[in-house]
């Protein structure tokens, strides 16, 4: 059984078959998957578009697939594969060809996206789980439904105000005080996250 992240998809290494050398690393989801099995070349999702893609449909450099394994806690895979051309959209064989980054100062982070909701709610339903934790959150379940839904009241309303008074500075802390005590009102009713996101997909338009 193949384990998925917060957002549906998995890390997928691609090797040359022979050398064993790393050509490059993209994101699959269980539909990518399907299509490369069935295909025998390789799909990936971009995670910028929204979509499938088939390597190599703009560059011809397509990769045929010679075995897919995952690693030991199946939340990673290892494609082996036969390229017909470069695999870097630079050129080059590989798109590890880049010399060393030195020191860990130099690596550039990634801005965290809304994949960042689900993470948290994660760590909230094991602290609900547990109850053990001496954290914030553990103590606002404990003060039950009622309070929680207070807080969200309390942190609507200061988000309100500072927006009203054009305090935008202020905004996103606001926001986001009221999006994790959603959040924590969401695991403390018992209700199912996904629920929310498909009412959300819903209202769209």
């Amino acid at each position: 059984m193949i384990k998925l992240n917060q957002n549906g998809m998995m890390p997928a290494i691609l090797q040359d078959h022979k050398t064993g050398d790393v050509l490059m690393m993209g994101w699959m989801t269980p539909e990518s998957l399907e299509r490369t099995l069935d295909s025998g070349e390789l799909w990936f999702y971009s995670r910028s578009r929204n979509e499938l893609w088939k390597k190599g449909e703009t560059s011809g450099n397509s990769i045929k697939v010679i075995s897919i394994v995952t690693d030991c806690d199946a939340d990673v895979l290892l494609i082996k594969g036969k390229a017909s051309g470069p695999v870097c959209h630079t050129g080059e064989r590989s798109c590890f060809h880049s010399e060393s980054i030195g020191n860990v100062s130099e690596i550039e982070k990634e801005d965290v996206g809304p994949g960042i909701l689900q993470e948290l709610y994660s760590v909230i339903q094991d602290r609900k789980e547990s109850m053990n934790a001496n954290s914030y959150t553990v103590d606002l379940l404990n003060q039950g439904v009622e309070r929680i839904g207070q807080k969200v009241v309390e942190e609507a309303g200061e988000t309100a105000i500072a927006a009203a008074v054009g305090k935008t500075d202020r905004l996103p802390e606001e926001i986001a005080d009221l999006l994790y005590h959603t959040l924590v009102l969401i695991a403390a009713s018992g209700i199912n996250l996904n629920s929310v996101w498909q009412t959300l997909a819903s209202r769209r338009g």
